[in-house]
């Protein structure tokens, strides 16, 4: 059962989206090759505690950290270890954070060093396909016109849409429905109502859409070795349209990246 949420507690969610986005940027601010994840995860504990919330993955279902670190094969659900990233490598950072009663939850794919043009791409051309999927989700439409949306934008460059892996709903509970899919077919799934608040995330693989998992018990792999990347936005359904609770203005700050791929997804400017 979907779970609209009110303008009050819409902007709680901000609160706590916004959370996350922040602890993304201070990621992106240290990352870079001979840090550890586990380094980098007690420093996000560390940040998301100071700031009022509490790290909504540690525990959560028993997973043992606060980030999920997934470097290059790994899709999602990777433990940070001790392991130094290294030049070339690619990384799924993905954050939850609870505070106010409400979730955040989203993630960023970052480069660490310079890497391979294909895996450049690769990353992307999957950032592109959230915010595809993201101009989907609106009044009138479907669940799987915004994996349709994501699915035919990926594949077309040639990439592997994971299929056992999807969004999901948020709120007071981290899932939620609708269960979001990054596939599918036009006008098929359960129809968007305002004031729903969804997770949009692809994952995408370079070659195969297959994935196995690690002995862990958490850790996907792809199924051929290739490199995947995933990236995911919180999303609020406000008059009718799309409006982003969560950003990566922070990580771009931290990188001197300039972007305008969030523009016309906010209702009010966005302060840093």
């Amino acid at each position: 059962m979907i779970i609209p949420k009110t303008r009050e507690e819409i902007e709680l969610m901000r609160e706590s989206s916004l959370l996350v986005s922040k602890t993304l940027g201070m990621i992106a601010g240290i990352i870079k090759p001979g840090v550890t994840t586990l380094y980098l995860d007690k420093l996000a504990e560390e940040f998301i505690r100071d700031h009022g919330g509490i790290p909504a993955f540690l525990g959560l279902y028993g997973f043992p950290n606060s980030l999920c670190m997934s470097p290059n094969a790994q899709v999602v659900h990777g433990i940070p270890n001790h392991k130094p990233l290294a030049e070339g490598d690619v990384i799924s950072v993905d954050c939850g954070v609870l505070k106010n009663e409400f979730y955040g939850d989203h993630a960023y794919s970052f480069e660490i060093g310079e890497v391979a043009p294909d895996v450049k791409k690769l990353l992307q051309v999957t950032k592109e396909s959230l915010y595809v999927g993201i101009r989907q989700f609106k009044a009138g439409n479907r669940v799987e016109d915004v994996g349709n949306a994501i699915q035919t934008y990926c594949e077309s460059n040639g990439y592997g849409v994971v299929r056992e892996l999807v969004g999901h709903g948020l709120g007071r509970k981290m899932h939620e429905d609708p269960e979001m899919p990054n596939y599918g077919k036009r006008g098929r799934g359960k129809l968007f109502v305002e004031g729903m608040v969804v997770a949009i995330e692809p994952m995408i693989n370079m070659g195969t859409k297959n994935i196995k998992q690690l002995k862990d018990g958490w850790t996907i792999l792809t199924a051929d070795m290739k490199p995947s990347a995933h990236f995911e936005h919180n999303v609020a359904l406000i008059d009718g349209k799309p409006e982003l609770l969560s950003t990566f203005a922070y990580v771009y700050e931290a990188l001197g990246i300039v972007s305008n791929e969030e523009d016309g997804l906010r209702q009010k400017p966005l302060v840093l």
